[in-house]
């Protein structure tokens, strides 16, 4: 029963954070188009004291995020929908489409995160596995 509330516990913390509009977190909340819904957050039952996390990132047309890292987390991107135009650490872009996947090694800066389209939308699924402690995912560049 302890173990159970402890879960739900990290899992309802995670959800605090990761229910946080773009808006609130962005470094220029007037350049985010895009919005963040948490899919799940549960803990890895073969890995005691991590998690996995998911959210759905929407971006609207020509929609773009902020710079950014996610800490210690490693994370595994989804396009769900549309294209999506990545660049880890500086590295050239690359466009992603619906069915395409991409990792980021913890600490990597995410340097480019933007829908390759000006004229439609585009989804993807974010699952970041990180210590269960970890409810901070989301880290934006200062400018």
């Amino acid at each position: 029963m302890k173990i159970r509330t402890l879960i739900t516990a990290a899992t309802l913390a995670g959800f605090s954070l990761i229910g946080t509009s773009q808006s609130a977190l962005a470094a220029d909340p007037a350049a985010a188009r895009e919005t963040i819904t948490p899919a799940f957050a549960e803990a890895i039952a073969n890995a005691p004291g991590k998690k996995m996390t998911a959210l759905v990132v929407d971006y609207a047309p020509g929609g773009k995020s902020s710079p950014h890292r996610h800490g210690h987390a490693f994370v595994v991107a989804y396009v769900l929908s549309g294209s999506i135009r990545s660049g880890i650490d500086g590295g050239e872009p690359h466009v992603y489409h619906a069915g395409e996947h991409w990792t980021e090694k913890p600490g990597a800066h995410h340097t480019v995160s933007e829908n390759a389209s000006d004229t439609e939308p585009a989804k993807l699924l974010a699952i970041f596995v990180a210590d269960t402690k970890d409810n901070h995912l989301v880290t934006f560049d200062k400018k």
